[in-house]
């Protein structure tokens, strides 16, 4: 039998939020020693969009969807921000930045669209 996905897992936005997790995870595991700041902040901020995404699914009324859509949204912006910090470190491959660059500049996309 075929399950039925549920709502958010229709949705681009999750679907790219997951992905960006993943590259995220793959990000922390090859940081250098001396960034554990980082990369906890990396790992809470990018596990924050998706959960957040699905979150705002589960909500009835849109001002309650909007406001999670926005929490997304900011980290989101938030993991950009600190890809921007682990380059001047050098503890993130350039390209693994713009690979998540890419991918953040989706969602927010999306998620700005959902939070009007």
């Amino acid at each position: 039998m075929e399950r039925s996905p549920l709502d958010f897992e229709r949705l681009d936005v999750y679907r790219c939020a997951i992905d960006f997790l993943a590259l995220a995870v793959r990000i922390t595991a090859h940081m250098p020693r001396g960034h554990a700041d980082l990369r906890d902040q990396l790992r809470r901020a990018s596990t924050s969009i998706p959960l957040n995404i699905a979150e705002a699914c589960g909500k009835t009324g849109s001002a309650d969807r909007a406001q999670f859509h926005a929490i997304a949204r900011g980290s989101a912006f938030e993991c950009a921000a600190i890809l921007d910090v682990l380059l001047r470190f050098g503890a993130v491959a350039p390209e693994d930045a713009e690979q998540g660059k890419i991918l953040l500049s989706r969602i927010v996309a999306m998620l700005s669209k959902m939070c009007r």
